[in-house]
């Protein structure tokens, strides 16, 4: 099975948030997932995310794909961690 780490969509119409998700490739966008890595709100002031670092970290470490979205979220919670 190849596993992607990607956003989930949530919320109504003008009131989306997504939650950061394992997921089987295959599967679509909102549909079935692995685990719950995380969430990210757009419309938030602030800090809009909140990630499981080590629990990405685990699922990278067996081979799952980081999408491009996410990865710019790791890059800025890495930032953020760093400074």
């Amino acid at each position: 099975m190849a596993v992607s780490i990607r956003l989930r969509r949530t919320g109504g119409k003008n009131e989306v948030s997504y939650r950061v998700v394992a997921a089987d490739s295959r599967s679509p966008r909102d549909g079935r997932f692995i685990e719950i890595l995380g969430w990210y709100d757009p419309k938030r002031k602030g800090e809009n995310y909140l990630l499981k670092m080590d629990r990405i970290a685990h699922w990278e470490g067996v081979g799952a794909v980081v999408s491009d979205t996410v990865r710019s979220l790791l890059r800025k919670a890495r930032r953020a961690k760093a400074a």
